[in-house]
Formats: structure tokens, sequence, C-alpha cells
């Protein structure tokens, strides 16, 4: 390991100062070194987000963060410590060769760590739960440059706010997860040219009483790009081999007139969208929403339905959840609405020109109502543009702990550019 006195190597543009650490030791080094000059402070871990530089900023980028290191079997499991940087698609198919997974996004080119304090809900959620359900420790550097070794057992205040607090805490070097057995998946495409509503009512039905094995994605998405075709379909994962096994369960919706789709073995990298991110890149202005939902009621999938049908330049998206995701205790992480048996986003682009005012206010009124009744939002897909508040991604007592937590870690909110929880009094 470099010594804690050795920057990171720099990269210098017109908005911020690029620091590109090779270890912990020299994150630490840029963390204290944005502290004592009063800079702005962005971490990437390697994939896509929101927040870009500062002008007169410093970013901490984990790229050189990558490695994966699979340990061997033990009492406390399969450990696999990944470096902070690494992407998710990169874990799978490292491990593939040991038959082991860990239910990560849905996307191959996020990194691990930013979608980890965030909560982490993938192709594999109902069947692993969350990314952070198999979070066993973490490595990470505090506000005033202290180097950690977190979990339950070190530092157990800090374990359960990284646990969906969001990146306020410090950033993460260094991630352990215990990886489960994976031989493979079974996963499938199905749409229907029927009425959207109908087929989504069907699958809400599939999905009540479907085994954790499976875990289903529905999208209806405007022409983006080749990883992201046009149209409506549902996308389906089994976490495991038999495919026999999986046709049993989606046989209530396959069964329809007008449904089809076909399944397949497939390896987990495969499964993994890919989506190429230029993390320079702004991405298009968009008005949305995200929420957890108790029940994928008729009247929520009326709302979403009709926001895809009234804007053209519209996506909607929705994932089951339920399964292994609810068998955690709502108290254990700072990730809210562990009751929560469907997640759902809409979002319509707000490109110059293509919205006027009262179609923009439209808009934001048809979101409010979607997301009426939700337990709460998911940061991990939400534009910083399109929240009122942060505690819209915590229960009222998580959101009161992780304040006085961060008034704890980071009384100065050096880790502000984020969905940011300020310190509490």
């Amino acid at each position: 390991m470099s010594d804690s006195k050795t920057a990171a190597p720099a990269i210098t543009d017109n908005r911020a100062e690029i620091l590109r650490p090779r270890d912990a030791a020299q994150v630490a080094f840029a963390v204290t070194r944005a502290a004592r000059e009063g800079r702005s402070l962005t971490v990437r871990s390697g994939g896509h987000g929101y927040w870009k530089p500062e002008p007169g900023g410093l970013t901490i980028d984990l790229r050189e963060l990558d490695g994966i290191d699979v340990g061997e079997p033990s009492a406390q499991g399969r450990i696999v410590r990944i470096g902070a940087g690494a992407l998710w698609g990169e874990v799978a198919r490292a491990l593939a060769p040991h038959g082991l997974g860990i239910s990560s996004g849905d996307t191959a080119s996020v990194g691990v760590a930013g979608l980890v304090v965030g909560g982490g809900i993938g192709v594999l959620v109902r069947d692993r739960g969350l990314a952070i359900d198999q979070l066993r420790a973490v490595q990470l550097v505090t506000a005033d440059g202290r180097l950690l070794e977190v979990s339950e057992h070190e530092h157990g205040d800090l374990f359960w706010a990284i646990r969906g607090g969001g990146g306020n805490f410090g950033v993460v070097t260094r991630l352990d997860f215990e990886a489960r057995e994976l031989a493979g998946v079974v996963a499938g495409e199905f749409s229907t040219d029927g009425d959207q509503g109908e087929f989504l009512r069907a699958v809400r039905e599939t999905l009540a009483d479907a085994p954790h094995a499976l875990t289903a994605t529905y999208m209806d998405v405007p022409a983006m790009d080749p990883s992201a075709p046009a149209g409506a379909r549902l996308g389906v994962v089994w976490a495991g081999t038999d495919q026999a096994d999986a046709a049993v369960a989606l046989a209530p919706l396959t069964a329809l007139d007008g449904v089809r789709g076909s399944l397949a073995p497939q390896a987990y990298a495969d499964v993994l969208l890919d989506m190429p991110h230029d993390p320079d890149d702004p991405g298009a202005p968009v008005l949305s929403v995200t929420g957890l939902y108790g029940q994928l009621d008729d009247a929520l999938i009326d709302r979403l339905v009709a926001v895809r049908r009234a804007h053209p330049a519209s996506a909607i998206f929705l994932r089951s959840l339920g399964g292994a995701f609810g068998e955690v205790a709502e108290e254990a992480t700072a990730f809210p609405g562990r009751s929560a048996t469907w997640f759902a986003m809409a979002i319509v682009f707000d490109l110059p020109g293509m919205l006027d005012d009262d179609t923009r206010t439209r808009v934001r009124t048809e979101l409010a109502e979607i997301a009426e009744g939700r337990l709460a939002a998911y940061s991990n897909f939400t534009n910083p543009a399109s929240i009122t508040s942060t505690a819209d991604f915590h229960t009222a007592p998580a959101w009161g702990r992780l304040r006085e937590l961060k008034a704890q870690w980071d009384p100065q909110n050096l880790f502000t550019r984020n969905h940011n929880i300020a310190p509490g009094s």
C-alpha cells in the first residue's frame, strides 16, 4: 500500500481536479486535502452517477480500485472482497467460474460502491434481497481521513447507515459480500399487443404467489439506443437453471391470449444490461418520480400507463419485490419500505423545446399523483432535480438517526454531493 502522504494521480480540466487513487491510503489523503482546502468533493465509484465535477472542486474517481478477490468457503460463508470502483458486470463474470453470484443492479456498467450505498434493487432481488443484504463489511474513509473497517461488529452504527445512506458518511473503498451459489439463471422477455394496464394486472397476480426465485421487470420506453429498444416488455429472471420450474411459475401469465415470449438458460452476467456511460455526460433533463409501494393497485397501474400514453418522450419501469427483500427487518438497515411488493418509476424527458410551461405543470401533477401512497422514494434512480426532500428516501425514525450519525461522523458536511443528509443539531 502506498504511503498515506502520497497523492493520487491527478487530471485537471476546466471544471475540477480529478484524482484517481490507487489504494485506500490515497483516498484518505484526497479526503483530508479536500477538507483542508475547503473544496467541494465529488466521489465516483467507476460507473453511472448524477453528480458531475464542480468548477474548482475535487473529484475522487475510484476506478483504479477494481480488485475482485474470491475467498475460500468458511463458517462465515464465501466472502468476496470487491474494490469500490469495480463494475457489476466484471463482478458477475469473475464469480461465474466459481459458481457464485451476488444480486447487484441490472446494468453491467454500474459501479459497485455507488449502487450499494443506495440499496441496490437488482434482477435477483426476490431471491437474494438487496445488494446491501449480502454485504458483510466495508472499508471506509471518514471525513477526518480515518480508514476504518466497518461491520456489524465494528462501528455498527456506521454499518447501519452505509446500507442505504447514500454516501453521506464516507468514501467506501472496499466491500465484502457473502456470495451464494448461482450456477446460472433462466431468463426471458414477454410482451403483448393488448392493453398494457391489463397486462400489468396479470403480471401482478402472477408474482403475488410466485417462488422467491422469480423476479420480474417491466419497461415501456421510447426509442433511445440499442440497449433499450422501444416498446413495452416484461423481463424475467429465475435464480437457478431449472427452466421447467421457471415456466410453471410464469404459467398464469403465459397462458393468457396474446402473451408471447420465451425462456432460456443464461449466465447471470449476460442478463445485466450493457449500457456504456460517459461520466461527464450530464444526460437528458427529466421530470421523474420513484416509489416503493406496498401494493401495485389498479389506480397506480392506471396512472403509470396514462403518463406513458400522454407523453411520447416518457418511460415507465417496474420491478417486483417481496420475497427475500421483505425478510429483512425494517430497522436492520437505513433502507426503507421492506413491506413493499413493487418498485415503480416514471420519467418524462424535458429536452429543450419539448415541453411548454403548461405541459410541464401537468406532468408534475401527474407524477405527484403517482407518488401518492408510496412507502418511500428510491435514491439510486432519483434525479436530484426531481426531489423535494432527501427524507423521502427513509422512514421517519431512520431519518432522525441518520442525521444524528451525520453530525457525529461528518459534522462539516464534507460529503454533500449526494442525496444529502444534513447533520442534525
